[in-house]
């Protein structure tokens, strides 16, 4: 897993994912649309996750002076 897919997202986190992923690829629902897929929603909210803490540390970074 490259480290942009994971930036921002604790080792703890990162386990549940996989496991509630798996679970629901298992025990999940046959086939749903992309909308009510709880797969994908789970995608998404980790998209979402992952996008705030890239944000936050762009903002970070920017507020601080440049090395030298």
């Amino acid at each position: 897993m490259a480290r942009a897919d994971r930036e921002g997202l604790s080792l703890g986190y990162r386990i549940m994912y996989r496991i509630k992923y798996a679970g629901l690829h298992v025990f999940g629902p046959a086939q749903l649309g992309t909308e009510a897929d709880p797969q994908a929603r789970l995608k998404r909210q980790r998209e979402a996750k992952v996008a705030a803490a890239r944000e936050a540390r762009l903002q970070r970074e920017a507020g601080r002076p440049p090395r030298g």
